[in-house]
């Protein structure tokens, strides 16, 4: 039980860290608006599925997590 304050609070930094890359970073990488992406509009409708951006998003958090998980 002493483990999960720890657990929370690096949570918690690993969110911030991504919200300053995220938001810095908007600037010069576009994270959302990838190739591959899948962006229809017609008429007054549009469809958005970031289909590239959630694989690089998933391919990053498993890194991450993968790193976190060998110093365990």
């Amino acid at each position: 039980m002493t483990q999960f304050p720890k657990i929370l609070v690096t949570i918690g930094v690993i969110l911030v860290i991504a919200g300053l890359l995220w938001q810095v970073g908007g600037k010069y990488l576009s994270l959302g608006k990838l190739p591959g992406d899948i962006f229809i509009q017609r008429g007054n409708s549009t469809f958005y599925f970031p289909i590239v951006t959630s694989i690089v998003i998933s391919i990053l958090l498993s890194l991450i997590l993968f790193v976190l998980g060998r110093f365990r």
